[in-house]
């Protein structure tokens, strides 16, 4: 598929809110995007959002009965059509998550695992700082001394086998990624369209970035 001078991010949606805000924030930044409920739209857009809101067994039930995976598999992982994932859309990114004991996609190795409720208070819910641990061109636009704030909801924290795959990170009784990237693929644990200003711009940097740049 030739990459147009605006690219269309389509965003899946799986009945959860979470995919009407995030086109909502994508329609604020001028962005072109498309919602997408069933595999066959992939081929009017240029580059996808999973968006997450709720559990990952349960999102990769729907998923999995609707068939995105085997949809998704060719147009991202072997064409290299640029990926990002929101929230339990980076967890579901790995091979398995703890949560529903969950099979995932399995794009990037490693696991997901909870917060020890001991710790910390289940689920995090607030503003956590982010600092950048890559060069990977999704961050490109990040604060000029690597940090900022973002908005997280969440009670599993993905467990990344390859380090290099973490792109940013920030602590919640314990450090783990808050972002993820390997070429195409991209994921945020916080949620880009409720972080403000910063999350907005890598919203905006996501959909602008040229595949050529990602291989």
């Amino acid at each position: 598929m030739s990459y147009r001078d605006r690219p269309i991010a389509g965003v899946i949606d799986y009945r959860s809110g979470n995919s009407q805000s995030v086109v909502h924030a994508l329609d604020a930044l001028g962005v072109p995007s498309r919602l997408m409920t069933a595999p066959h739209e992939l081929d009017s857009v240029d580059r996808v959002v999973l968006p997450g809101v709720g559990s990952a067994g349960t999102t990769m039930e729907y998923l999995t009965k609707a068939g995105w995976p085997e949809a998704l598999h060719p147009r991202v992982v072997e064409d290299g059509m640029p990926f990002l994932g929101i929230c339990v859309g980076l967890q579901i990114l790995f091979e398995s998550s703890a949560e529903q004991d969950a099979t995932c996609l399995g794009w990037l190795p490693g696991t997901v695992r909870p917060f020890d409720r001991q710790q910390v208070r289940v689920p995090q819910i607030g503003w956590n700082q982010v600092r950048r641990v890559s060069d990977h061109p999704f961050l490109a636009g990040f604060p000029e001394d690597g940090e900022g704030y973002f908005y997280f909801v969440n009670s599993y924290y993905a467990v990344p086998e390859d380090p290099s795959d973490t792109c940013a990170v920030t602590e919640y009784g314990l450090p783990f990624p808050a972002a993820v990237a390997r070429g195409n693929i991209m994921a945020t644990q916080f949620h880009c369209e409720k972080s403000g200003p910063l999350g907005l711009d890598l919203l905006s940097r996501f959909a602008k970035l040229p595949q050529e740049e990602l291989c």
